[in-house]
C-alpha cells in the first residue's frame, strides 16, 4: 500500500540506511525532508511570523532547513535551539542558516510554532525545563506544527514520555510511525500528513486505508452474497444489532438463532428459535453458512458456554466477540477466526503481553492463528502472518452501548462477502468508523446501522 507503511524507529533507521547505501548522501535526505516539511508549513501558516525550535539531532537539522527555506520566501522566521547541533547533517543544516539563533530558554513566542526538537527514536521524556518551555510557547502560538513527531512521545508505543501540547499539524517524514496512529500520542495532533522523501518501506504494518468495494454482480443471489448465522443468547438486543449490521454490511442472507421466539427487527432477517443444543446444532449444519457470529448478547453462564461449544464444533468461518471472548481460552480458538476484543477482553484472553498495541495484537494473532481486531480509539487489525492495519480518529461518540455488536456484525457480513478474514476485518473497521462520522453527534447503535449503507456507497 503506497504511502501507508507504519515503521518503528529501528525500521525507519534501516530504511534510511538503505537509501544511503544506494548512494544518497545523508544531508541530501535531510534537504528532501526539510523541503517537504517547509512546503506543508508554508501552506498551513500563510506567511505568519514563525519560531522554529531546533534540537541537537537530525530533527533539529530538519528544522534549520525549514527555517532557511521559509525565510527565503519572505516569512518572518526566528530559530531557537537547545544547544549546538551534534550530528553531521544537523551541523551542515545549521551552517546554512544565516539568521540568529536564540536560546530556547529565552525565546519569545510567535504566531506559528514549529517543533523540531526531537523526532523518531526518543527514549525518554524531555527535561522539565524544556518540556515546560515547549508548552509555554505553544500556549502563545495560534498554529503549532511538529516535524516528524511531537517532542515527548515514544515513537513505537505512542506513550507520552513528558507533557506534550496539542498540535494543529504533524508532518510525518518518509513513513508513518506507530505514534502517529496509537493513543495517546495520536490524540495530541489534529491533522497528520505524510511527506514522501523517497524512502522504500515495508508495508506489512500499515495505516488502514479506505477499502475498494464491489457491488454484487449480475449473477448474484442471496447465498452467493453470503449467509451469516448469528448465535443469539440471553441479551436478544445485541444479537439483533449484530444481525442488522451483517445484513446492511453486505451479506445476502442473515439468520438469527435466538433463545426464544422474537420477531423484533427487520422482516428480512430470519429469526429462528434454537434454544436447545439439538436445534442449534441442526441449524448450524448448513454448508451454505459463510460466516458464523458468536458472542453478542450470548451471556456467560453454563448455557452460554454450551451454545458456544456447539458453534465452535460446527466448523464454520467464525467471528468471535464479546461474551464468547470471555468464555474461551486463547489456545482453543479455531484457526482462521476473527476475534474483536476491547482492552478488557483482550487482557482476559491473552494476558499482559509486552510491547506496543501493535506488538500485542500481532502476538495474539500468531498465538491463536486468527485475525485479531484490538478495538479502541486506535484499533489494530492483526493477522497471524504478520500483517497489521491500524485505524485512528474514530468518533468518540462510538463509546455507547451496542456499537461493538454493530462492528461484530459488520465483520461477519464482510467475511461472508469476501471469504478473507483479514480483508473482512479491515473493511468492517473502516466502514464502522465512516458510519460513525456520517452519523454525527450523539447517535446510538441503532442509528449507526442506518449510516452503513451510505458508507458502503461511498466506496463503490
Amino acid at each position: 500500500m503506497a504511502g501507508s507503511a507504519i515503521l518503528t524507529a529501528d525500521a525507519m533507521r534501516a530504511a534510511e540506511q538503505a537509501v544511503f547505501d544506494a548512494g544518497v548522501e545523508p544531508y541530501a535526505l535531510m534537504e528532501r525532508a526539510g523541503t517537504a516539511a517547509a512546503e506543508l508549513i508554508w501552506r498551513a501558516s500563510c506567511g505568519r511570523d514563525m519560531l522554529v525550535l531546533c534540537g541537537p539531532g537530525n530533527n533539529g537539522g530538519d528544522g534549520y532547513v525549514v527555517a532557511r527555506l521559509l525565510a527565503a520566501r519572505g516569512v518572518p522566521v526566528r530559530v531557537a535551539a537547545m544547544g549546538e547541533s551534534r550530528t553531521e547533517s544537523g551541523i551542515q543544516a545549521r551552517s546554512l542558516w544565516t539568521g540568529s539563533v536564540e536560546a530556547l530558554a529565552d525565546a519569545r513566542p510567535a504566531s506559528v510554532l514549529v517543533d523540531a526538537l526531537f523526532g523518531t527514536g526518543l527514549a525518554r521524556g524531555l527535561d522539565d525545563d524544556v518540556a515546560g518551555r515547549l508548552c509555554a510557547l505553544a500556549e502563545r502560538a495560534t498554529h503549532i506544527h511538529a516535524i516528524d513527531l511531537p517532542s515527548g512521545v515514544a515513537t513505537d508505543s505512542g506513550a507520552l514520555l513528558s507533557p506534550v501540547p496539542d498540535y494543529d499539524l504533524c508532518i510525518a517524514l518518509g513513513a508513518w510511525k506507530p505514534a502517529h496512529w496509537l493513543q495517546p500520542a495520536a490524540g495530541t495532533v489534529r491533522q497528520a500528513v505524510l511527506a514522501d522523501i523517497g524512502i522504500a518501506c515495508d508495508d506489512r504494518v500499515h495505516a488502514l486505508m479506505p477499502p475498494r468495494l464491489k457491488a454484487p454482480g449480475a449473477d448474484a443471489h442471496k447465498y452467493r452474497r453470503g449467509l451469516v448465522a448469528v448465535v443469539g443468547g440471553a441479551m436478544a438486543g445485541a444479537g439483533r444489532l449484530a444481525s442488522r449490521a451483517a445484513a446492511v454490511g453486505g451479506a445476502g442472507y442473515v439468520r438469527r438463532l435466538a433463545m426464544e421466539a422474537d420477531h423484533a427487527g427487520p422482516d428480512a432477517i430470519v429469526a429462528s428459535v434454537a434454544a436447545t443444543p439439538d436445534r442449534l446444532a441442526g441449524a448450524l449444519d448448513d454448508r451454505r453458512i459463510a460466516a458464523l457470529l458468536v458472542g453478542p448478547g450470548l451471556g456467560r453462564d453454563d448455557a452460554a458456554r454450551a451454545r458456544m461449544g456447539i458453534a465452535l464444533a460446527a466448523r464454520r468461518p467464525l467471528v468471535l466477540d464479546a461474551d464468547a471472548l470471555m468464555l474461551l481460552d486463547a489456545d482453543a480458538v479455531p484457526p482462521g477466526s476473527v476475534l474483536t476484543p476491547h482492552d478488557g477482553e483482550f487482557a482476559a484472553l491473552f494476558g499482559d503481553l509486552p510491547g506496543s498495541k501493535i506488538d500485542r495484537a500481532l502476538a495474539a494473532a500468531r498465538r491463536c492463528g486468527s485475525v485479531v481486531v484490538a478495538k479502541g480509539a486506535d484499533s489494530v487489525i492483526a493477522a497471524p502472518d504478520g500483517r497489521a492495519a491500524v485505524a485512528r480518529g474514530a468518533s468518540h461518540w462510538l463509546s455507547t452501548a451496542g456499537t461493538g455488536d454493530v462492528l461484530a456484525g459488520l465483520v461477519a457480513g464482510r467475511l461472508a462477502v469476501t471469504g478473507d478474514p483479514f480483508r473482512a476485518a479491515c473493511e468492517a473497521v473502516w466502514l464502522h468508523g465512516e458510519a460513525a462520522r456520517l452519523a454525527g453527534a450523539a447517535f446510538i447503535a441503532d442509528g449507526l446501522i442506518g449510516c452503513i449503507a451510505p458508507a458502503i456507497a461511498g466506496r463503490l
